[in-house]
């Protein structure tokens, strides 16, 4: 890609800053050309910003361009961006161009250049404030605050232009315009030159027109009552009326769940999780948390639904464990398997069938598989130089050799990928290999393989992304990850392993090998299935009739978009593909990653010890998704979200509104009369409840959580503005008013007690029973509000649903999980042997992870003193590896003085 800009060109500044964002995503030639060069060859007037793309077209509009670095970036579009964006448009450029022609061209001064702009930045101001977030759209950077900086700086940069009194816009200003994809492009188009750099750009611009008058409108806030009109109020109005009748009809229940032609076939599945390994927290929200939450929404709108998961079970990493603790690789896997059943069990997570891979099932699929793709040509033979250790006495599966980057020079790439550059490796192309369980040097010796023949089955897997995405719901990381796979290009691939534990090879000469767990894991969620029902090939040779969601973490995305799809359309058996992947990003713990060695951080068999329920760790879990960035687990955050959003939001909205049931009228729902007040706070949970639908049917499952947060606020205040506690007290009008807002205030909970099931199942289904809500609507979730506890309905006992987090309490789960009594200083360390290869090995991985850190805070140009403190973590952690290894500490070599 090339990049057109210029200096003194507006455009130019937000289009550079956000041109940061794609930074080590693609290519990016910054070229600044004059204003009067003509980069795009079918427009006969100059324009600059120009962004060429390698497709040979072009793109000259700032938000476009904007928008495109930020995809690119992982960034996932939102309505409140889309607002803003329209707003800049329509109504900040005009008053932002009248106000800097003024004072460049004009040289007028003072309030006569802020007297145009005043409004537009009191309404940022305003939203920022109302909002109490940092960013114009929620709590991350987003495109809207690039664009709108871009467009405010040659004005604001000056501060006798940004007031004083506006807090929030001078907070939001100063955060953007000190980082430094802001710092290169204002330095790039204003040349220290200020807003006069503007100055030919401007001159030939036409004098704008008096904005006097005008008023600042398309408010990208919160929906306000007064903006709705009458045709909406009717139309929620009407569906408030239809009551229970308005429900949609319940499906009945199958079992086994198979496709129903005529119907909305769901099919979900989340990653296979390694059999071996506890799931942390980070792993239960990527994959099975995540699926669930849609799992339970494609139920309550009464889609077909079926949500499959297993334990992956084969290869090295089994085989390995079982000869740590003394059992057959079976026996491992039966022992683990079931710690995962637990654990899942625990969080509530509504599969309906929970399987494995090591069934014979698996094994007459993965072969048949295979044995289509040999007939049709799509493998390939070849001798494979494999490293061996000789004091293992075997070859080493890639995740058992660790080296430097033949690519990229990282220094701890693993024998498959390189987690810095994210190139696929062979183990052989490794600089300075070592075993990861032993560290002796292996050796080379030769094995035949099997290789699928990607390159040949490229063409099919593009034909079929270009059929796919478009109107798809894949993240934008998925198609990002799958997309750089096919620009890079395809190389056969290895589908063999010279391992015992596997699904065997049937091909005459690999008999002693069995199938690399990356050919064959994906088809788990096929020998899973057929395991649930001998039916199976109805939702996996059916895509027709079958829209197929897959849940998995970023890492997982090439063998879903790319490999598994390549094996199943080489078979040419009418397999159903993946139609919406969905990629999460990274969850952190505090301030660094989860490690099971170090005791640092919680997981899936240790959350239930802490006395929080599972409904509690799911919605907080829900709540940080890492949908569009990698997020963060904290303990204090945690505490907040539980005692404010829960328990002083939610909480106490449902509760004094079934209280008030209960303590006015005697537990029954009083008559209710509409005002028309109250029909603007009806239409505006119908809206909300339809932006809820909206983003749940796009897979915005964090976003769609503030909607119901949202309802409950509104509910609150509700409540605290009409004071039903005082109206009973007074005249029969009084009475009768306190009646109508409670009835409102407790259909409302009800409504809220659905649209939680698919977050907090267990909190949901207590609301239901204190409310006595009718079975048919606790089963189903209508795109409108109805009125589902009518006047004269009985509901049950009353009682909170929450309980306060303590400091002291978070304050001792935090120390209980955060590895500090696993540390021990280097005096006392040093008496210690070496440890075992398990506790090596998995030290080796903390080192890896510490090193690739300093070494991003370092290609980022991050603080000195932030490097230093991570430097001083990586030097710790080298000492407590080299004590585990039974090695000398070595000496810090001095630098040498010039």
């Amino acid at each position: 890609m090339r990049l057109f800009v210029s200096e003194g060109a507006p455009g130019s500044l937000p289009v550079l800053a956000a041109a940061g964002r794609a930074q080590g995503r693609a290519e990016l030639l910054v070229s600044t050309v004059g204003p009067e060069e003509c980069v795009v060859p079918f427009l006969t007037r100059p324009r600059v910003p120009v962004l060429q793309l390698d497709s040979g077209n072009y793109l000259f509009s700032t938000s476009a361009i904007c928008r495109y670095f930020f995809l690119l970036s992982g960034w996932e579009q939102d309505d409140l961006t889309n607002q803003w964006l329209e707003w800049e448009a329509t109504e900040l450029q005009p008053a932002l161009s009248t106000a800097l022609y003024y004072l460049v061209v004009q040289g007028k001064k003072g309030e006569d250049v802020l007297g145009p702009v005043r409004r537009a930045l009191m309404h940022i101001d305003h939203s920022l404030s109302r909002r109490s977030s940092p960013f114009l759209a929620g709590e991350t950077e987003s495109l809207a605050d690039i664009v709108l900086w871009g467009a405010l700086y040659p004005l604001l940069q000056d501060p006798s232009y940004l007031p004083e009194e506006l807090g929030a816009l001078h907070s939001w200003f100063q955060t953007l315009s000190s980082q430094e994809p802001c710092q290169r492009a204002a330095e790039t188009v204003l040349k220290q030159q200020g807003v006069l750099a503007l100055r030919p750009y401007l001159q030939k611009q036409p004098q704008p027109c008096s904005l006097e008058g005008r008023v600042v409108s398309n408010e990208p806030e919160e929906e306000e009552l007064a903006t709705l009109s009458e045709e909406e109020i009717a139309v929620a109005v009407a569906a408030w009326e239809k009551g229970l009748e308005g429900l949609p009809p319940l499906r009945p229940q199958q079992n086994p769940v198979l496709p129903v032609a005529g119907e909305r076939n769901v099919l979900i599945t989340s990653a296979l999780p390694y059999v071996n390994n506890v799931p942390h927290l980070g792993n239960i929200i990527g994959c099975v948390l995540s699926a669930d939450v849609f799992a339970r929404y494609s139920r309550l709108r009464q889609w077909n639904t079926l949500y499959l998961c297993g334990t992956d079970e084969y290869g090295t990493a089994t085989e390995t464990k079982a000869l740590e603790e003394g059992l057959a690789p079976q026996e491992i896997c039966d022992k683990y398997h079931a710690v995962h059943a637990d654990i899942y069990r625990w969080f509530n997570i509504s599969f309906d069938f929970f399987g494995r891979t090591t069934t014979p099932q698996q094994t007459k699929i993965t072969q048949d598989i295979f044995q289509r793709l040999l007939a049709r040509g799509f493998v390939l033979q070849d001798t494979v130089e494999q490293l061996r250790c000789e004091q293992c006495a075997r070859f080493l599966a890639d995740r058992f050799v660790e080296g430097v980057c033949p690519f990229c020079g990282y220094e701890e790439a693993r024998g498959d990928q390189c987690d810095k550059c994210g190139k696929l490796i062979n183990a052989i192309e490794l600089k300075k290999p070592q075993c990861k369980v032993c560290r002796s040097c292996p050796v080379v010796r030769s094995s035949q393989h099997l290789f699928l023949d990607l390159p040949k089955l490229g063409t099919r897997v593009e034909e079929w992304l270009e059929r796919t995405l478009p109107g798809s719901d894949w993240t934008p990381n998925a198609r990002f990850i799958t997309r750089s796979w096919l620009r890079d290009g395809l190389k056969p691939r290895c589908i063999t392993r010279d391992l015992k534990w596997g699904t065997p090879v049937p091909l005459e000469g690999f008999e002693d090998k069995v199938f690399y767990v990356w050919f064959d894991a994906t088809i788990g969620y096929l020998s899973i299935t057929a395991n649930y029902t001998d039916q199976w090939e109805k939702w996996w040779k059916n895509p027709e009739q079958v829209s197929l969601y897959q849940f998995m973490a970023k890492d997982n995305v090439p063998f879903h978009g790319i490999v598994f799809p390549s094996s199943a359309l080489g078979a040419e058996d009418n397999y159903t593909l993946v139609s919406h992947l969905i990629a999460t990003e990274y969850l952190n713990y505090e301030d660094g990653k989860f490690s099971k060695s170090r005791g640092v951080g919680v997981f899936g068999d240790m959350a239930q010890d802490t006395g929080i329920p599972a409904d509690i760790w799911r919605f907080y879990l829900l709540y940080i998704r890492p949908e569009g960035q990698d997020s963060a687990f904290s303990w204090t955050d945690m505490l907040f979200k539980n005692n404010s959003e829960l328990l002083n939001n939610l909480g106490n909205f449902i509760n004094r509104a079934g209280m008030f049931v209960s303590k006015f009228f005697g537990g029954f729902v009083p008559e209710m009369v509409l005002t028309s007040d109250d029909q603007r706070l009806l239409t505006h949970v119908a809206l909300e409840l339809q932006h809820y639908h909206q983003l749940l049917e796009k897979v915005r499952i964090r976003d769609a959580l503030r909607s119901i947060l949202t309802i409950s606020r509104h509910g609150n205040q509700y409540i605290q503005v009409n004071e039903p506690w005082k109206r009973i007290k007074g005249g029969e009008a009084d009475r009768q008013r306190a009646g109508t807002v409670t009835g409102l205030a407790v259909n409302i909970a009800a409504l809220l007690s659905v649209m939680l099931q698919p977050y907090m199942p267990t909190v949901s289904a207590a609301i239901q029973a204190q409310l006595q809500l009718p079975p048919p609507a606790c089963r189903a979730l209508p795109t409108g509000f109805l009125c589902t506890l009518p006047a004269g309905h009985q509901i049950g006992t009353v009682s909170p649903l929450f309980q306060k987090l303590e400091n002291d309490q978070i304050e001792s789960l935090k120390q209980r999980f955060s590895g500090g009594q696993a540390k021990a200083s280097p005096k006392t360390a040093v008496g210690l042997t070496a440890a075992g290869p398990q506790q090596v090995q998995a030290l080796m991985e903390d080192v890896a992870k510490q090193g690739d850190t300093v070494r991003e805070l370092k290609a980022q140009k991050a603080d000195k003193n932030q490097i230093a403190a991570e430097v001083a973590k990586l030097l710790d952690l080298k000492k407590q590896l080299a004590l585990a290894e039974g090695r000398p500490l070595e000496t810090p070599k001095g630098k040498k003085k010039k």
